[in-house]
């Protein structure tokens, strides 16, 4: 319309004036517009710069890590000259297990890392049967290092998914798994019939009868329950078949002082039995077998030290006095003790100690029966008589078993019936009527020369125990003070 009212003269007039100002500015524009480009691109360059200069503390931490699993294993691997892998193979495999992890979460298909992991077991089956042994030959089949490699790839995947403290661990267990081929081989063809139930009747008592008992209290006071007394069986019956383990795989063949220690934490009693027996008959024997009977007492003071920090750890602040004392003294003693030893006598009179199975479930049935019957008791007596009804228990059942009174005491504790002094006090009567106990039985069937021996190192525990006992109750700022005492 406006093309109709101006004359075509004007039209090209304004047409021309319009061109020059497009042009004069067109420049400008041109320029604002490389100006925004160039700085996106400086961003870009700054961003992918920083991106790069963090990326490989981040992204590579992952890959790295399975590098250093497949190398562990590996160099276990490399040293046994019949495996089908070695440094190289392991270090590839942990690392194809991270990568096939990643292209899995990455691309949304799982099967890629069960593809891998079906590539890398065949390619090792493969090469298994190719280099086969020929029959009868004593060359490893390499089948071991199959089942390495396939574990080896399923840790690679763990790390990437984030479980790398539980890979690791997993990496180092079947490294020393691998490495102890000789000693595995040796336990398992020195291990007889009746090792073998010891263990699988563990595994009953633990994760058989243990999980189906009932997590309540019963009974006059609330004091039975039977969840927690099955699992004071357990954890008793647990010490008892370490300390039995490593006499019957190592402790007899290194020496009396090992088979005191390991004696101790199977049985102190049936130790103290069998070498007073056998001081008696054998009086040469006499000075060895007194040290070995006070070991395996002082290793009591170690196992109570365990039960107390696994069942009540709010009263080891407390309790670690008491044990700490005893053993301090007792330790001075058997130094002493063994270095007066007369150099002819020879360990090799050491008697075999004949342990029972301390998982058998009669023994474990008899434990808990007793354990039970003592914390009834001692529920009782504390309500009747007080602080008095209480020792009085301690005294009577720590003579032949500390283990009851001590759990007994620990779990009234945790139920709130006993405070923590009382509790203290009465696990130390226990231990100190258990000590004169033994002492009573190596008068009995030791001799008065084999208890003359150990008399004093079990005083010297005894005279400890009450010393830390002491320091406890006025100097320490644990549960119960000065007043306390009082």
């Amino acid at each position: 319309r406006a093309s109709t009212s101006i004359s075509p003269l004007r039209q090209d007039l304004i047409g021309c004036c319009l061109t020059k100002v497009f042009n004069y500015f067109d420049p400008i524009r041109s320029g604002l517009a490389a100006n925004h480009v160039a700085n996106h691109v400086n961003h870009v360059k700054h961003d992918y710069h920083a991106d790069m200069s963090s990326y490989p503390l981040d992204a590579l931490y992952p890959y790295l890590t399975s590098l250093a699993i497949g190398l562990l294993i590996g160099l276990e691997r490399e040293r046994n000259p019949s495996a089908k892998a070695g440094l190289r193979t392991f270090a590839l495999v942990a690392l194809a297990g991270t990568l096939g992890a990643m292209l899995s979460s990455q691309t949304g298909a799982p099967w890629v890392l069960g593809a891998g992991l079906l590539i890398f077991g065949g390619m090792m089956v493969s090469a298994h049967f190719r280099s086969q042994p020929a029959q009868g030959s004593d060359v490893d089949p390499g089948t071991t290092t199959v089942a390495a490699v396939v574990v080896c790839y399923g840790l690679g995947a763990m790390i990437w998914f984030g479980h790398v403290q539980i890979a690791v661990t997993l990496a180092i267990l079947t490294t020393m798994l691998l490495y102890f081929k000789a000693e595995l081989k040796g336990v398992s063809q020195t291990m007889t019939r009746r090792d073998l139930l010891s263990i699988l009747q563990f595994a009953v008592l633990s994760f058989v009868v243990l999980p189906i008992l009932p997590n309540e209290s019963y009974g006059p006071y609330d004091a039975l329950n039977p969840y927690q007394i099955w699992w004071m069986v357990v954890l008793i019956s647990g010490l008892s078949l370490a300390g039995y383990a490593a006499l019957r795989f190592a402790g007899q063949r290194h020496g009396a002082l090992l088979t005191g220690i390991f004696g101790g934490v199977a049985s102190s009693t049936a130790t103290t039995l069998a070498f007073s027996r056998h001081g008696r008959a054998n009086p040469g024997f006499t000075p060895l077998a007194s040290v070995v009977i006070l070991t395996a007492n002082w290793v009591v003071l170690i196992r109570l030290t365990v039960v107390v920090g696994v069942v009540a750890p709010a009263l080891f602040a407390d309790m670690i006095w008491v044990l700490a004392g005893g053993m301090l003294a007792g330790l001075v003693w058997l130094v002493l003790a063994w270095r007066k030893l007369d150099e002819s006598t020879s360990p090799d009179l050491s008697p075999v100690l004949e342990l029972g199975n301390p998982t058998e479930i009669r023994m474990a049935l008899s434990f808990g029966l007793l354990y039970a019957a003592v914390l009834l008791a001692t529920a009782w007596l504390t309500d009747w008589a007080g602080q008095a009804g209480t020792y009085a228990v301690a005294l009577v059942s720590g003579s032949t078993d500390i283990d009851a009174i001590t759990l007994s005491s620990l779990r009234l504790l945790g139920m709130g019936t006993l405070s923590a002094h009382t509790a203290v006090t009465a696990i130390l009567l226990g231990l100190l009527a258990n000590m004169t106990f033994k002492t009573g039985l190596t008068l009995v069937l030791g001799g008065l020369p084999l208890a003359k021996r150990v008399m004093p190192g079990m005083l010297a525990v005894a005279l400890g125990c009450m010393a830390g006992y002491f320091i406890s109750g006025y100097f320490a700022s644990g549960t119960f003070s000065l007043q306390s005492v009082q």
